[in-house]
């Protein structure tokens, strides 16, 4: 009620208005001020982000709050640097895919460490703002394209990948330093394979020492990777790519990791030992500026050791070794303390992400945090004062706040961000203030500037939902879902949401749309805002009822709640989906022959097996993008669940869509983006294929050059008119 009460009263002073989805997907974004990529100047006297255009929020400026003068103004607009169409290679359009980057103008930067410059791509240039002059400067002008650029540690040199090749600008002279030279084909240096993009969340290759003296870099060679033809259908033409795509139970790249000094270019390669079928996951220098860490995970993800490279004796130690009889889960929650002899490291050796504190040598000294919940990030750490800043879900799997603990010794875990609310937040780095970018289910982003201690200091975004918010009109319109909790079969917990109808009458069945994800490292059900959820008002205020659940196999909720999925995908998924519509019959205003379910992607391959495997539950589906056949995605997400297709050929066929494809009874609607790179096109065709083959009928829509997530507005618009369209003529609404 507390949520409730202001939206309502911000409503009631603008005219109610019904949702269309024309304008869900029109400027401006419903969302209101929705920045993002928020960052503490090191000097914690700004606060700088990136703000899409009132007529166009799909394209990004710099901003800056000045906590100085507490104003918001434009550091950067990125029409007046560039205002033509972006012309980007191929690589950087597929890197962009993987970091989940959209939009135009300025979409990435960073800091310099003295805080008097910012670092910024457009149109594969590199730019350089000075904050004293208020002025950007064109570091480089090629034909080729810069990206992954970042600042050393000290400010002096400006480093950046080109045609395949790590390099470094110095600054004061201008001078380019080439680091290294057989980049080009199968050959790229510091540069991130498609696993450790798309898998890993590793989207760069190369590390800097603090002490500007080297740099850490891989060096991958794509020719054992399978050469796989890709199509990329457009509305005008067809375009052949020949993609080196690493198929599950297919060789990976080979991987190299050296260190090259910037004075000679001289490179030491580090000794990986002698599997060389294995990733590399995350690397980072020590505060002692000569070793480096690396994280080296076996091909099975059951073994991860975190290794230490002596750079000036050439030699190396494992300082830590974790193990998994299903998968390890990587995470970037390493920290390496300034007095040179303690790290802190998340581990789920309990079955829950927790964090550790050791030694330098490798010694445990002490768990951190404990319980049957999960830590999500380290988000600070203040050595002097002995205390352990991190985000996680202790009082609630629904909501992320910011948490306090003591580092060195025993001592009560203290939550800072207030409860009712869904809270990202970035700790500035003497650990005193915080950015609080907080959310409900019905209420965008907020940004407020905090002490550590949680006390509001001011407004950076306040985005109040007054008659000037886009979204006030259809504030009174919107549905406050429910939430509550079902049992899974081994007698875990699911969490669930349900947006009723708008227009209920007693007595009045309503149809079901079940809208589902289920696959791991995802979470649907939170008190967050998500521009998805209006779609699903919008649903809401058509008469149908919208249910969500998060079935075993999803995140946030511990290693135990992931693990049964383990060998054998699409089987415990839809028996608690299955579960979920038990659930729903029990509702006096569902209609139970009315039940329907729509995914995308992992999504989207659960709408299938559903629909395949549970057709008396499901009387309509829509699948998005659908994975249909494990063997035709890559190898690290893959064998994460499966393991190898050489030791569960079984789990593989059980695990696709195509021996259940007979079971299919009611209505189903498939769509695709006729370029995805991600989830191919053949995932679709072959299903296609097969259904045809076996009479059965289904609908279908492709949209051509679209990738996995299919952006664009009118492409979204079109999109969800159509989803919408099914499922009214199926259920006659």
């Amino acid at each position: 009620m507390a949520l409730s009460l202001p939206l309502m009263a911000a409503a009631t002073t603008a005219v109610a208005q019904p949702l269309t989805l024309e304008r869900i997907f029109d400027d401006p974004g419903l969302a209101g001020k929705a920045p993002v990529q928020l960052k503490f100047s090191p000097d914690g006297s700004r606060v700088t982000y990136l703000q899409g255009k009132v007529d166009d929020y799909n394209r990004y400026d710099l901003w800056e709050y000045n906590l100085k003068d507490n104003t918001n103004r434009l550091l950067v607009d990125s029409q007046a640097l560039f205002s033509g169409p972006e012309t980007l290679s191929d690589e950087e359009k597929a890197r962009r895919e993987r970091q989940r980057i959209f939009g135009r103008g300025i979409l990435e930067y960073k800091w310099s460490a003295d805080g008097k410059a910012l670092l910024f791509p457009l149109n594969g240039d590199l730019y350089y703002y000075q904050i004293a002059s208020g002025k950007s400067r064109k570091l480089t002008n090629t034909e080729a394209f810069e990206t992954d650029a970042r600042f050393s540690p000290k400010g002096n040199f400006v480093s950046f990948i080109r045609e395949q090749n790590l390099y470094a600008l110095e600054l004061s002279s201008g001078k380019e330093i080439q680091l290294s030279k057989d980049g080009g084909g199968t050959i790229k240096n510091g540069m991130a394979e498609f696993v450790a993009q798309e898998e890993m969340s590793r989207m760069t290759g190369y590390w800097w020492s603090g002490d500007e003296s080297k740099i850490a870099f891989t060096r991958i060679d794509e020719s054992p990777v399978q050469e796989a033809i890709r199509n990329e259908i457009y509305a005008d033409e067809v375009k052949l790519f020949n993609q080196r795509y690493p198929f599950t139970g297919t060789p990976n790249v080979e991987i190299e990791l050296g260190v090259v000094k910037l004075n000679d270019q001289k490179v030491d390669w580090i000794d990986l030992g002698e599997d060389k079928d294995i990733y590399i996951a995350r690397a980072k220098w020590l505060k002692d500026n000569k070793t480096l860490s690396y994280q080296w995970q076996n091909r099975s993800q059951q073994k991860l050791e975190l290794r230490f490279y002596d750079s000036k004796r050439k030699t190396q130690k494992v300082a830590l070794t974790e193990t998994s009889d299903t998968w390890i889960n990587l995470h970037f929650d390493l920290r390496f303390l300034k007095d040179k002899k303690h790290f802190v490291w998340a581990s789920e050796r309990d079955g829950f992400k927790h964090l550790y504190l050791y030694r330098t040598d490798g010694t445990l000294i002490r768990q951190i945090t404990k319980g049957d919940w999960i830590v999500e990030s380290i988000k600070a750490i203040d050595e002097k004062k002995g205390i352990v800043y991190f985000s996680g879900r202790k009082d609630t799997p629904l909501e992320s706040h910011l948490y306090s603990v003591p580092l060195f010794k025993k001592g009560h875990i203290t939550r800072i961000t207030q409860p009712g609310s869904f809270h990202r937040v970035v700790v500035a780095k003497d650990a005193k203030t915080f950015i609080d970018k907080s959310s409900s289910v019905n209420k965008p982003s907020s940004v407020a500037l905090r002490k550590v201690n949680g006390d509001f200091i001011t407004w950076l975004e306040e985005n109040k939902l007054d008659d000037k918010h886009p979204l006030t009109p259809y504030l009174s319109n919107l549905v406050e879902p429910e939430y509550g909790t079902l049992k899974a079969e081994d007698g875990q917990l699911m969490h669930y949401r349900i947006f009723k109808p708008a227009n209920m009458e007693k007595g009045k069945k309503h149809p079901v749309m079940v809208n589902v994800y289920g696959g791991p490292h995802a979470q649907r059900v939170t008190n967050s805002w998500r521009s998805k959820n209006l779609y699903f008002q919008y649903m809401a205020q058509q008469g149908y009822v919208i249910f969500q659940l998060d079935n075993r196999g999803s995140y946030n909720r511990g290693k135990k709640f992931e693990d049964p999925i383990y060998k054998y995908l699409g089987e415990v998924e839809v028996q608690d989906q299955i579960r979920g519509v038990e659930f729903l019959r029990t509702l006096d205003y569902v209609d139970a022959n009315r039940i329907g379910i729509y995914g995308h992607s992992y999504g989207g391959y659960m709408a299938l097996m559903t629909m395949f495997k549970a057709g008396d539950y499901f009387q309509a589906g829509v699948s998005g993008a659908p994975v249909t056949d494990w063997a035709l995605y890559d190898t690290h997400y893959t064998e994460r669940y499966l393991g190898h297709p050489a030791t569960n050929a079984k789990g593989y066929e059980m695990s696709a869509v195509f021996p259940y494809a007979d079971g299919l009874k009611g209505p189903l609607m498939i769509y695709h983006g006729m370029a995805d790179d991600n989830v191919l096109f053949t995932h679709a065709t072959k299903l296609f294929k097969q259904l045809q083959d076996d009479a059965k009928p289904f609908e279908m829509m492709t949209y051509p050059g679209s990738k996995h997530s299919l952006r664009g507005k009118k492409v979204q618009t079109h999109l969800h008119q159509t989803i919408t369209n099914f499922f009214n003529r199926h259920f006659n609404m």
